[in-house]
């Protein structure tokens, strides 16, 4: 276990998945960060790629051949090394092997840097193109919060606040987990989206192209707060098993396949390429 520390933040991860296991508030001893209760939902805040979702039958297509990759790819059950650390920041990769190019056949180095910044915490994707070829990817974020932050409150107290009045659709995910090409309007009360225990009794609410590129938790009862801000990323999933105390907010560049015929991953929705020898970063926040 790896722990960065400064006079705001306490900040945990784990070399699996390169994952946060602990967002520890020192101003105001909260714990932010759920703690993977196995009997719930097992996981903390697990990293997306080189897909986000699933694809179709689990089957990549890669220029005709056919690769078997699990739902949100391989990295989040993949030992990262840790390759550079301070006080403040922490550098872990993930590059290439012979087991990843069974299921994804391509050369890369897939790091994930955390740095506290004052309240703030920001996590940066870099992905490094080690192939003589273009890849593709996606990539994406699945921080799974608090919600109360503390004993005795009400989750229904809770709502999230967007940072802009949107007309905000969800595309609606089937029983199996894909896009149905459907969409319904979620509507907000004055920015706010309030969380209830039966929110997500159909799945995450998924957003493409969103507008706001930050949510804030907060609750009716009192005055603290969490944000979560996206600046890199074009779409964005809500959700928490039905009944859980937490919510994810998910930062995402790709987003689960659409019911139908599987595309070659060069031409998925919402797929980023990289040529040979480019490099790509991203970065999303949590700041309290």
């Amino acid at each position: 276990m790896t722990t960065i520390e400064n006079e705001h933040l306490r900040v945990s991860i784990r070399n699996k998945g390169a994952e946060l296991t602990s967002v520890y508030n020192k101003a105001n001893g909260i714990e932010q960060l759920w703690q993977a209760d196995e009997s719930v939902w097992p996981w903390h805040a697990p990293n997306l790629f080189p897909i986000v979702g699933m694809v179709l039958n689990n089957e990549l297509l890669v220029d005709g051949e056919k690769y078997t990759l699990p739902r949100h790819g391989f990295a989040r059950n993949s030992e990262f090394v840790l390759i550079d650390q301070s006080e403040v920041h922490a550098t872990f990769s993930l590059p290439n092997s012979a087991e990843t190019l069974k299921v994804y056949p391509y050369k890369f180095d897939f790091q994930i840097i955390y740095t506290l910044i004052e309240n703030a915490l920001r996590v940066t994707y870099k992905v490094i193109n080690l192939d003589d070829r273009t890849i593709y990817f996606s990539v994406g974020g699945h921080p799974a919060f608090n919600v109360p932050f503390t004993a005795g409150e009400q989750y229904d107290d809770y709502y999230l606040e967007f940072e802009t009045e949107e007309e905000l659709n969800r595309f609606v995910l089937s029983d199996g987990g894909f896009l149905t090409g459907q969409t319904e309007p979620v509507p907000l009360d004055s920015k706010k989206l309030r969380l209830t225990k039966e929110l997500f009794n159909r799945d995450a609410l998924v957003f493409k192209n969103i507008k706001s590129k930050m949510l804030v938790i907060k609750s009716e009862k009192h005055d603290k707060t969490l944000t979560v801000e996206y600046p890199h990323f074009d779409h964005l999933g809500i959700w928490a098993k039905p009944g859980a105390d937490f919510v994810c907010i998910e930062p995402w560049l790709g987003y689960t396949d659409t019911e139908g015929h599987p595309n070659d991953i060069s031409q998925k929705e919402a797929i980023h390429s990289l040529k040979h020898g480019h490099t790509f970063e991203a970065a999303w926040y949590v700041s309290v």
